[in-house]
């Protein structure tokens, strides 16, 4: 038999927890509100300084600062600090959307903005609202996620596109021949869904990528663009 004061319990905790993702998405997003353009950059926890993936990531993070692009982390060490660290020493601020974890514990230091988050959900929204482009470095589980997430909204619409760019190709290029040879001869995913990304190792092409995406349309999202992302 079900018991009633459970039950209240139970949704009382449902309601409140609904209202602590609406009330972090909201403080984001007034965080965040003017940092356009900015590029969403996503990599290992684990990756130590003195990493090469480490020095790419810091690399091209200055470069993008410099040339005016706020640049978003996860906020955590690795290579989501290489990405502060890189951009913290250029013109554009660096930014760190920050989630306790039980390996990531410490923000880092180089963070401009930083916003702090207890829900997975209001965070992974942030990245996608506020990205001109996605800059994904060599990772495990939770850059995968964030990639395919991008991905998956990009593919189906839910989202605008967007350059996304992979660094590192002798760690990428596995992935995307499984996808060409496997997935897609499937009927997993269409013919040219691959191309929704590339692989760029140039810290300078990496720039010059993004600029050319945008060419001929600037960085603000249409109004349609805009519909998009208040409907994720």
């Amino acid at each position: 038999m079900i018991d009633p004061q459970a039950l209240y319990s139970t949704n009382g905790q449902e309601a409140w927890r609904v209202l602590g993702i609406m009330a972090e998405f909201q403080m984001a997003a007034d965080r965040l509100n003017g940092v356009r353009p900015a590029v969403s950059m996503f990599g290992s926890a684990r990756v130590k300084a003195d990493h090469p993936y480490y020095q790419a990531a810091k690399t091209i993070a200055r470069k993008l600062s410099d040339a005016g692009f706020s640049v978003i982390s996860g906020g955590g060490p690795g290579i989501m600090q290489a990405a502060n660290h890189g951009a913290h020493a250029g013109r554009a601020p660096a930014i760190g959307l920050n989630i306790v974890l039980p390996n990531e514990q410490a923000s880092s230091q180089y963070q401009d903005i930083s916003v702090n988050f207890r829900y997975f959900f209001a965070r992974k929204m942030m990245f996608v609202r506020f990205a001109s482009a996605y800059v994904v470095l060599p990772g495990g589980y939770g850059t995968l996620d964030e990639l395919s997430e991008c991905l998956t909204l990009v593919q189906t619409g839910k989202s605008r596109r967007i350059p996304i760019i992979l660094v590192g190709g002798a760690y990428w290029q596995g992935l995307l021949d499984w996808l060409n040879e496997t997935v897609a001869v499937e009927g997993m995913i269409g013919e040219h869904d691959i191309d929704l990304m590339r692989i760029i190792d140039d810290p300078d092409a990496v720039v010059e990528a993004i600029f050319s995406f945008y060419e001929n349309r600037g960085f603000q999202p249409s109004r349609d663009e805009r519909e998009k992302l208040l409907n994720l």
